[in-house]
């Protein structure tokens, strides 16, 4: 696994994070040789069954849904 001390990897952190996504290897940041954090990449992993739409036919917009409750809305800004 790749160490790195702390002056070069904010020299060189976007370099080292893109390597680190590309590669899908962690690596060390050290402090005086002592390692200290292990930067890794994340991944997200899709859901198998997808969330766009998972709420599908589970509920109703009505109709006048854009106009609900404009009367109330109206008074309470009005009033």
């Amino acid at each position: 696994m790749l160490q790195v001390n702390i002056h070069e990897a904010k020299t060189n952190l976007s370099r080292l994070i893109q390597k680190a996504i590309d590669e899908g290897e962690p690596f060390i940041i050290a402090k005086s040789g002592k390692p200290m954090v292990t930067v890794s990449p994340f991944s997200i992993t899709p859901d198998p069954e997808g969330r766009v739409g998972f709420l599908k036919g589970m509920m109703e917009i009505p109709d006048d849904f854009d106009s609900m409750g404009k009367e109330e809305i109206q008074t309470m800004f009005e009033a």
